[in-house]
């Protein structure tokens, strides 16, 4: 699971946004070596501010590591198209054609018009699309049709068809369309799916499918794409050969030159694997490859790579192409280890029933990292926090591995401050709070979420996996429910008995100060008024915190405040509050054991879905003092190879890119390995 989707940073972190985006963060360290004069900030527009980030410690590696990690981000860059074709099956036509606009048109560039498609066009860019990164929704440009004809006009583009009606008209309005009452399938966007397949077809496609053994259940659906023809429904699959090849086949190639240069053999031996799925698409490699990967531990370097994650699925199938390159920052991550060797405590603590407790917590690694490169759904909108493998059995069996992007958050704490947080705390102590102990909560309760949260728990014998069992509530359910381990934990004395926190209570005042001010109202901001809640993550926020808000009311737990005609949310018993953080945890652990559908669909829907909109009104108003945009991503760095005369890399410098634009052009002019067509 990845905390982007998995935790933005600071004290506003929603407001920033990335688990595609939780509101935890880990505090960024004031290292010697960053320079004072780069500039974290590359430019604004829209709803986006884009950053850059650094890559401490590339100096320290050696040649053969240099080597790695480049092979590793030339192969993340490789499948690059393959995320803009997932997420909608017109992207690649529509940039390819918006492109040729942007580069060749000679006309003048000083009118609004000019302005708006510039704007658009990078709009597109962040969001691998024409649907916002973070609502789903259509982005819609503010030019017209008659204006974009004489863009391509004069430019000799091509956009034709459906592929340009689509721009303005109100067909496939949603990404993922998460709605209750709805077929799912048939109302998202996204290119997982052929035209006319729907919640039933793929519900019942896929429960024909038997695991050869039960125990360890195959991924059933995460590399393909399900249509139908004739009636007859079958799946594409992404591999060499098939669906996506001619780039999966660029990938396969730097792959293996990152095998040559892996640092050891467990490394090598899981990037074998790696190769083998993506020549083969047999899922049976893909689960040897998560259990080697899993065990290769060692090293200065570690990378994630391939379609892992399901948020892109309104049924929580298919995994989305992302990529990933990481270099250890070994100095955080031997402060941090201290939660992974503890982990067994915190699992036999914890409020769940019994039965679904782990007797055995396994292999629960975890890094702080410093980002090498990124690609597909990984950027430009990037998580901050990562813990895989997904699949339940292998985290029961053998382990995972969890990991919290340093260089990424430290960019984010160092590209500017924001007044809001002044504006919604709800009186001074809470301000103090939060700018003593609000950065070093964040850190932590991503640590607790990804190590803890998503490591604990078990399934009954005999249920199903959770995209079987709780279907479209699978990925915000999981996601609540690692949440509610790390708020459990925040206001815990352990934390201070491991060395982690001077002060426990302090610490989780803050945790709990900022996560109920986000979900109740701050993270509002990401919506238009009179939406409902739909991305995942935001749901799981809102329903957490308004079902604690509901169930402490009676005790006065967490108070609604009014004043000056401004709603506030101070909370009056923390003590209470963590026990009801407490007995929801117990609850989600029980809906997810059981596969308790209604009840998740009663939870999700009751409390994490709809939106009190005169609070979202004021929200929304209240923000309007603040020219910071609400979302940020990145562009990355760039490697760039030294070669003497007979071919052969001498040394691998670290550059920068000027402008958004010319990253993503640079993109589009060397990884377009897959045709722009559907």
């Amino acid at each position: 699971m990845n905390l982007k989707t998995l935790f933005k940073i600071g004290v506003f972190a929603l407001f920033i946004v990335g688990c595609k985006d939780q509101v935890q963060t880990e505090i960024a360290e004031a290292e010697a070596t960053v320079e004072q004069e780069f500039s974290f900030n590359v430019e604004e527009f829209a709803d986006i501010k884009v950053l850059r980030y650094q890559i401490p410690g590339w100096d320290n590696l050696t040649l053969k590591e240099q080597k790695l990690v480049y092979y590793l981000t030339e192969a993340g860059l490789a499948g690059r198209d393959i995320m803009w074709d997932q997420n909608y099956r017109h992207n690649l036509t529509i940039r390819k054609a918006l492109e040729t606009v942007y580069t060749e048109y000679k006309g003048d560039k000083s009118t609004s018009d000019w302005t708006n498609f510039e704007t658009y066009l990078k709009r597109v860019w962040f969001s691998n699309g024409i649907h916002h990164h973070y609502s789903n929704a259509k982005l819609v440009p503010e030019f017209s049709k008659d204006y974009l004809n004489k863009l391509l006009s004069a430019t000799s583009a091509t956009l034709e068809g459906e592929a340009f009606e689509v721009l303005f008209n109100d067909k496939d309005a949603k990404k993922v369309n998460q709605a209750k009452g709805v077929d799912n399938v048939l109302e998202s966007a996204v290119n997982f799916y052929g035209p006319n397949v729907t919640n039933k077809d793929v519900e019942d496609f896929y429960k024909s499918k038997k695991s050869p053994d039960p125990k360890k259940p195959l991924s059933y659906g995460l590399n393909s794409q399900l249509v139908k023809a004739d009636g007859i429904l079958k799946e594409r699959v992404y591999k060499s050969g098939g669906l996506y090849g001619s780039a999966i086949d660029k990938i396969v190639m730097w792959l293996e030159k990152a095998k040559g240069v892996a640092e050891n053999e467990a490394q090598g031996n899981a990037l074998g694997l790696l190769i083998d799925y993506y020549k083969t698409g047999d899922l049976q490699t893909w689960d040897d490859y998560n259990v080697a990967w899993t065990a290769a531990t060692e090293g200065n370097v570690d990378y994630i790579n391939s379609f892992i994650e399901v948020y892109n699925d309104p049924l929580g199938y298919r995994g989305s192409y992302e990529t990933i390159v990481q270099i250890n920052d070994f100095d955080m991550s031997k402060k941090m280890a201290v939660l992974s060797d503890n982990a067994q405590w915190f699992e036999d603590n914890s409020p769940l029933m019994a039965e679904h407790k782990k007797k055995d917590v396994v292999g629960v690694t975890y890094k702080v990292v410093n980002v090498a490169g990124e690609a597909g759904d990984a950027s430009p909108s990037t998580p901050i926090g990562v813990n895989l493998p997904n699949a339940n059995w292998i985290r029961a069996a053998v382990g995972s591995k969890s990991v919290s992007l340093g260089n990424i958050i430290h960019a984010y704490n160092n590209a500017g401050g924001s007044g809001r947080l002044k504006e919604f705390v709800h009186d001074d102590e809470e301000l103090q709070l939060e700018e003593a102990y609000g950065q070093l909560a964040d850190k932590l309760h991503t640590a607790l979420h990804e190590v803890i949260g998503h490591a604990s728990g078990q399934l009954n014998p005999g249920v199903g996996e959770t995209k079987e069992t709780l279907k479209n509530y699978a990925s915000t359910l999981e996601e609540g429910r690692a949440d509610l381990v790390g708020l459990y934990y925040l206001y815990d004395s352990k934390l201070q008995d491991l060395g982690l926190v001077e002060d426990w209570k302090k610490v989780g005042k803050a945790a709990y100060d900022g996560y109920i001010r986000n979900g109740l109202m701050t993270q509002l901001i990401r919506l238009n008024l009179g939406d409902d809640v739909e991305e995942a993550h935001m749901r799981n926020r809102q329903w957490v915190s308004a079902w604690v808000f509901e169930k402490g009311k009676a005790d006065n737990v967490i108070e609604k405040v009014t004043r000056d005609g401004k709603t506030y949310f101070n909370i009056n018993d923390y003590e209470k509050l963590h026990t009801l953080f407490g007995q929801l945890l117990k609850e989600t652990q029980r809906i997810k054991s059981e596969g308790d559908f209604a009840a998740v669909e009663a939870l999700v829907e009751g409390y994490g879905v709809k939106v009190d909109q005169a609070i979202h009104a004021e929200v929304l108003k209240r923000n309007e003092q603040f020219p910071s945009p609400p979302y940020s991503g990145f562009v990355n760095p760039v490697l760039v190879p030294e070669t003497n005369e007979a071919g052969e890399i001498t040394s691998i410098k670290v550059t920068q890119p000027n402008a958004f634009a010319e990253q993503m052009l640079n993109y589009s002019k060397h990884y377009s390995h897959l045709p722009a067509i559907n």
